[in-house]
């Protein structure tokens, strides 16, 4: 029997567990299930904004529907994309997302995302990605 009823939403929660705890592995948070679905969310908004909607859409298609949706979760596309051109200005705001942790490390954080997105996201949208960032920022994909 399934926990919702509902198949479509038994395998989001299942696969969105499944990268929570790849994430979870990445970063040694072993056990903190909140702060590695923190750090996913944080990551995510940051890439989000700062790609073009184009882009947003075609790589939200490839995310499980539970992680689309936090994933959209406060977007208003008319203020995409913010322009960036370093690492250090894309990290400000995975750091603001862990302002009173001071073991987070966002530069950590967004590198053990990337990794887990590229585990998990098609090889072709991950390099459609990357090549939306500046050189800086996407020198933080693995």
């Amino acid at each position: 029997m399934s926990a919702s009823g509902i198949k479509t939403f038994d395998t989001t929660l299942q696969t969105t567990n499944i990268w929570l705890d790849d994430l979870m592995r990445e970063l040694h948070w072993e056990g903190d299930r909140q702060k590695s679905y923190h750090a996913l969310r944080a990551v995510l908004h940051a890439l989000r904004d700062r790609m073009p909607v184009e882009n947003v859409a075609h790589f939200a298609s490839q995310l499980p529907m539970l992680v689309r949706g936090f994933f959209y979760e406060s977007w208003t596309p008319a203020r995409t994309p913010v322009r960036e051109h370093t690492a250090d200005q894309f990290l400000v705001h995975v750091t603001e997302a862990f302002l009173f942790d001071v073991n987070a490390h966002s530069k950590q954080i967004a590198q053990a995302v990337f990794r887990v997105l590229t585990q998990q996201i098609s090889a072709g949208e991950i390099e459609k990605v990357k090549h939306v960032f500046p050189a800086g920022i996407r020198e933080l994909w693995p």
